[in-house]
């Protein structure tokens, strides 16, 4: 591609190009300074595919309503064409003089074909252009990120259903808690990254309307047919009010906000990997593929893919703030400000899918340590809820007793530097002379994690069950992104 003309392009030098595009009502052209901070198609030039495919529904459309010609219809298409070819190759030269894509595309436009492309503009104006092209990209953008979703999804349900009797600590405020399988582990982050897909879909099904024909701000007096270009871009129909059409960006910030959540589970899943694949907890393994090493010290083993992900919601999380408050104080319809759109989301998009990306590569090819995770439950007393929890079921004690009983219990394996499961039946009948031999049977990690069949437990039944559903709620999601608009 050929890059953006010289920043010190004279304001003489763009006059007759900016005169060209504004009509008559200005003498000069804008200064430099001018010509720099009002350019847009170093960022915008990715609109592309979206600003011609566009341009081809309103042509069709004009020339539907007999707007234009057959003629100009035939002209407009094979000149869009030959503009497509030209910005996939990279012969096609940009100009920042030419502020952004849509102008851009246009001035080729008339080069190729003549008078036709001045036709082209009739009954729209770049502001109800621009905002048609951005939601087109940003839905093209969910569409992708929907697959890659359901891929990492389908990767984590996969990796669960092979772990459903390995055995490892649960942690509350990273401490030892309970026994719970590796699969109900990531069947968790699973379950959230499915709320993601749902809030894409949430996000994809607002956006799905049409603002061309919106015009700048008011509509258009031409007999427009407004159903026929939403239709033609696969919308669900048009938008209702002009204005609101020509000044929304509720689905820009509603994409962020939901990428921002889904870059905050990407976080902590990363998070969990940085800390388990350290040597003081030693429960995985990186592979080669997603590790580094470092300058100098040769033994090192880096988790730098995870590392980098978990920092990056800050982009995502940050360009989310910084367009609402560019949105928050705008009067209606649009101001220049809305220009500021579309870096901080194409910036936000680009991060989070090389996050989805990154994040399955991992998931795919970790190996887990189960002998470390298993030994880490001879560590923190895990079992001490299950003992608490068999004097209520077989003692009939009230919790709260039960639960002081068992502290009492906890507190004498410290002293004696053991696990409360490795308490003797007389040590144990010290705090409470009615218990029996049989509570050993329910005082090891795997026989804890199997008693918790609750709904959404992580007994191996009910994960198996969980995943199951999941693979279900997977399919179903993921059909609301094929099934078409």
């Amino acid at each position: 591609m050929h890059g953006v003309s010289s920043a010190s392009t004279s304001s003489s030098s763009t006059s007759s190009q900016s005169n060209s595009l504004w009509g008559g009502r200005f003498a000069a052209g804008p200064s430099e300074i001018m010509t720099r901070i009002n350019a847009s198609i170093d960022v915008d030039r990715r609109l592309y595919a979206q600003d011609i495919r566009a341009s081809k529904a309103h042509a069709a459309m004009l020339e539907a309503v007999g707007l234009i010609s057959a003629e100009d219809l035939l002209a407009i298409d094979t000149g869009l064409d030959q503009i497509e070819a030209e910005i996939k190759s990279g012969t096609f030269a940009f100009s920042s003089a030419l502020e952004d894509i849509h102008m851009n595309v246009e001035s080729r436009l008339k080069e190729l074909i003549g008078t036709p492309a001045g036709r082209l503009h009739t009954a729209r104006s770049r502001n109800d252009q621009v905002a048609t092209d951005f939601r087109l990209w940003v839905r093209d953008a969910i569409d992708g990120q929907a697959e890659l979703l359901s891929h990492l999804i389908a990767t984590l349900l996969n990796r669960a259903k092979t772990e459903t009797q390995t055995v490892l600590p649960g942690f509350t405020h990273l401490q030892p808690a309970q026994p719970i399988s590796l699969a109900h582990h990531l069947h968790a982050y699973a379950t959230m990254f499915l709320r993601d897909l749902d809030r894409l879909g949430d996000v994809r099904k607002r956006l799905n309307l049409c603002p061309l024909g919106s015009a700048a701000l008011a509509g258009t007096p031409y007999p427009i047919d407004r159903q026929q270009t939403a239709a033609a871009l696969a919308f669900l129909g048009p938008t209702a009010n002009s204005l609101d059409s020509v000044s929304d960006r509720d689905f820009a910030l509603e994409y962020m906000a939901a990428g921002s959540l889904c870059a905050l589970h990407l976080s902590r899943l990363a998070e969990e990997l940085v800390i388990w694949t350290g040597p003081q907890f030693n429960f995985a393994r990186l592979s080669d593929a997603f590790s580094t090493g470092s300058s100098i010290m040769p033994q090192k083993r880096n988790p730098d893919a995870a590392e980098l992900l978990r920092a990056q919601v800050g982009r995502i999380a940050g360009g989310f703030q910084s367009l609402l408050i560019v949105m928050k104080g705008l009067p209606l319809a649009y101001s220049k400000d809305m220009q500021e759109d579309k870096a901080v989301t194409f910036e936000a998009v680009d991060t989070l899918t090389l996050g989805l990306q990154a994040m399955a590569g991992m998931i795919a090819d970790i190996d887990w340590n189960r002998d470390v995770m298993a030994a880490a439950c001879d560590q923190g007393h895990v079992t001490a809820t299950d003992l608490a929890d068999w004097l209520v079921r077989v003692l009939h004690l009230p919790f709260r007793q039960a639960h002081h009983v068992t502290g009492r219990l906890v507190a004498l394996a410290d002293e004696k530097g053991v696990q409360v499961s490795a308490l003797s039946l007389d040590e144990l009948q010290s705090q409470e002379p009615r218990i029996e031999a049989s509570i050993f049977e329910v005082l090891t990690p795997k026989a804890s994690m199997a008693s918790r069949k609750s709904l959404g437990g992580t007994a191996p039944t009910c994960v198996a069950q969980a995943i199951t559903a999941s693979e279900q709620a997977l399919a179903n999601l993921a059909h609301r992104f094929d099934s078409g608009p």
